[in-house]
């Protein structure tokens, strides 16, 4: 067997357990928000701490985990899969949501994972961990913002949701660094 063939199987085969691990962060948020918290709020989300004294939406573990894997599919399969991810995303996200937050969940995730992309592009083929880092820190920021104010009408729970999304980003963090390790060590490129 070709070496470099093996490295192509290997990188599209990654790319494709990530896009199905983005694909299945969708509904498994949509299906927290509603269903999974220490506190569900009556005609609201349901809650999780996430720091002393700040509460989030259960749904925020989801969407941080999502942004990274965006990433890791746009290193893998490359922009253009990721895009398609995106779009796939958004539509999943709308079908999948709440009917009272169809609109809120679906533009969150659109917005997001654009500004997770837009800043994650320029920056991953030389600083793969830093591209992940910041641009999931941009799009959990957007998606927190654009969805609390649509879905909500209020910002009560921005810094619990940016919260709860940074720590699955930061939770990630040993698993990129590690992967950029390997990738260096194997020969293997970004896509």
């Amino acid at each position: 067997m070709n070496p470099t063939t093996d490295r192509i199987r290997q990188k599209h085969f990654e790319g494709i357990i990530a896009l199905l691990l983005f694909g299945l962060t969708i509904p498994a948020a949509n299906w927290l928000i509603g269903n999974a918290g220490t506190v569900c709020v009556p005609e609201g989300p349901c809650l999780i701490p996430v720091a002393p004294g700040i509460m989030a939406p259960s749904g925020v573990l989801m969407i941080g985990l999502a942004l990274v894997a965006r990433d890791i599919v746009q290193r893998r399969l490359g922009a253009k899969a990721a895009l398609g991810a995106i779009v796939v995303g958004t539509a999943l996200s709308a079908l999948l949501a709440p009917q009272a937050i169809v609109m809120a969940s679906a533009a969150a995730f659109l917005l997001s994972e654009l500004a997770d992309f837009a800043v994650y592009t320029p920056l991953q083929r030389k600083r793969f961990v830093t591209a992940v880092v910041l641009s999931s820190v941009v799009g959990l920021v957007v998606d927190s913002a654009v969805f609390l104010q649509l879905a909500f009408g209020s910002l009560d729970f921005f810094a619990g949701q940016v919260i709860g999304k940074a720590w699955m980003v930061l939770l990630a963090v040993p698993f990129i660094h590690w992967l950029r390790q390997r990738d260096a060590r194997i020969g293997l490129a970004p896509a």
